[in-house]
Parts: C-alpha cells; sequence; structure tokens
C-alpha cells in the first residue's frame, strides 16, 4: 500500500508541470475568449457587457456562414477524398512494392514543409500567365481553360486553395496507415494468400477492418484540423475574391486583427470554432465506437 501511494506521488509530482501548461495555454484562453464573446470591445476601451448579441449577429451574417460552409467542405473533402487516397497510398506501399522506403519519404515531404512554402508552390503553379496547371490545359488544346486566373476567379477559388490543403496531409496520413499495416502480424497474410485471397480481398477482409483505431485517429484529426485551417488559405486568398474562399479561421483573424478590431465578436466565431471542434470529435468518436468490434471471419473466394 505504502509503495502504491509513492507511486501515485510520482506520477502527480510528473504530470504537475504538463497539467499547468494546459491550463495556462488552453484552458484559460478558452474562458477568456468565452468572456469576452459577451462583450462590446475593440481590445482598447472600455468592455460593454452586451450579453449574447455577438452570437445572434454572427449566425445572421452571411460571411460567417458563408465561411461554415467552406470549413464543412473542407472537412468532408479531407474525409472522403484525402483519407482514402491516402488509405490506398498504404496499401500499395506496404505490399512490398520495390522501392518502398524512398516513395514513403518522398510523400511524406510535403508535412514537414512550412504552409507559407507550398502556398508560394501553388500560387506559382496556379499563375494565369506561367503557371506550369494553365501551360499543360493550352498543350493539350484546352486555351480557354487554360487561361483561367484560378485563385482570382470566384468559380475556381475554392477549389484551387481545397486541392493543396488536402495534398499537404496526405502523406501524413498515409504514414499512419502505412505504420498500422506494417504493425499487423504477416502470419495473416500467409493464411490468406494460402487461402487464395487476392491483394484487394485482403485489403478489404483483413487489413482495413484492422486498422479501425487508426482510421478513428486521422478522421478526427482530418476534420478537426478542416475545420480550423488557416495558413494555406491566408497565403494562397486570403479568403478572396468577395469572401469565395473564406473559412472560419481567416474571418475570424480578420474581424480581430484589421479595421475594426472586433475582439469581442472574433471571439464569439472562437467560441463557435471551438464547440465545433469539441462536437464533431465527439461524433466521429461515436461512430466508431457504434460500428466497432471484430469482424466475422470470411471465407475467400477467387
Amino acid at each position: 500500500m505504502e509503495r502504491v501511494m509513492r507511486d501515485k506521488k510520482a506520477i502527480a509530482v510528473f504530470l504537475i508541470p504538463s497539467l499547468v501548461l494546459f491550463l495556462l495555454i488552453v484552458i484559460i484562453p478558452i474562458f477568456m475568449s468565452l468572456y469576452y464573446s459577451l462583450m462590446d470591445w475593440d481590445g482598447t476601451r472600455d468592455k460593454v457587457f452586451i450579453g449574447i448579441d455577438n452570437y445572434k449577429n454572427l449566425f445572421s451574417s452571411p460571411s460567417f456562414r458563408k465561411a461554415m460552409i467552406n470549413s464543412v467542405i473542407f472537412a468532408g473533402a479531407s474525409v472522403f477524398i484525402q483519407l482514402p487516397f491516402s488509405l490506398l497510398l498504404a496499401l500499395v506501399l506496404a505490399n512490398k512494392v520495390k522501392g518502398e522506403r524512398f516513395f514513403v519519404t518522398v510523400f511524406f515531404i510535403p508535412v514537414i514543409l512550412a504552409s507559407v512554402v507550398i502556398g508560394q508552390l501553388w500560387m506559382r503553379m496556379y499563375n494565369q500567365n506561367y503557371g506550369v496547371i494553365n501551360i499543360l490545359l493550352k498543350a493539350i488544346g484546352l486555351k480557354e481553360v487554360g487561361s483561367t486566373a484560378w485563385l482570382g476567379d470566384m468559380k475556381t477559388a475554392f477549389i484551387a486553395v481545397l486541392v493543396p490543403v488536402l495534398w499537404q496531409y496526405v502523406g501524413y496520413h498515409m504514414l499512419l496507415f502505412y505504420s498500422g499495416i506494417k504493425s499487423i502480424s504477416p502470419e495473416i497474410f500467409e493464411a490468406a494468400k494460402i487461402d487464395g485471397a487476392s491483394f484487394w480481398q485482403t485489403s478489404f477482409s483483413i487489413t482495413i477492418p484492422m486498422l479501425r483505431q487508426i482510421a478513428m485517429v486521422s478522421v478526427t484529426f482530418a476534420v478537426v484540423g478542416s475545420m480550423k485551417v488557416y495558413d494555406l488559405v491566408k497565403v494562397l486568398t486570403n479568403g478572396g475574391p468577395s469572401g469565395a474562399s473564406e473559412v472560419i479561421s481567416t474571418l475570424l483573424v480578420r474581424t480581430m486583427f484589421y479595421p475594426g478590431n472586433r475582439f469581442g465578436y472574433g471571439s464569439a466565431m472562437a467560441i463557435v470554432l471551438i464547440v465545433e471542434c469539441f462536437v464533431l470529435y465527439l461524433f466521429v468518436g461515436r461512430v466508431f465506437r457504434e460500428r466497432g468490434g471484430i469482424p466475422k471471419k470470411r471465407r475467400y473466394h477467387g
């Protein structure tokens, strides 16, 4: 009993610094934002309590609704486009492809590059006059499409921003899936091959079901990360043109720190964003729990 108490004290000592940092960096700022969201405040003059008026104005604002819709589209594209592609890459690379390590490294490189660097790279690719995308389109005879100002046209700006955002983190999720596949016992795959299972049968009947926990982590990161995406949107379009590529984070920063300095209104946006991320996190966890369990053994038909 005495030893158990000593162990608990030791654990508490090691946890206290992390807990203090968590309180200072996460919990206290959230409550401060909640407090500010109830105020009419520009950051300098005296605060004026206005209750939930900031929230009422927020949900009646067309620009906020547009930003919220764009953020949801980002999250949906991450789950239904980015993650399946990442999983496909992981399945192929983990299947003893020649140059496996090289390709894993190459696909992971965008993850470690600064978002500003990636933004500048894609800006040049999208350039209306000398961008490689328009050059290729003109080379295959699509001269009209090849003259598009991808980041300056309201019809194409959002898609043009969405592509590099998805591209940047494909390698991150691929590495998660790849590591999960490599942790599965090779004997399971050998038994499936003996039963005559093909690559796709093995993937859908064995590999993917055994990646359930990793899939939950990837979906959570993808959804929450998409809801608070900021850097690439800021570099590429700054939410323009005319709000076509606006997301909650860019609108929040512009509201709080640019003409007007509406700190109270911006804090209300921050609270809504935090609540959205938390709700989505709970939703993803619940979906995976309800569909949990070990799949029944299947027979393979070659």
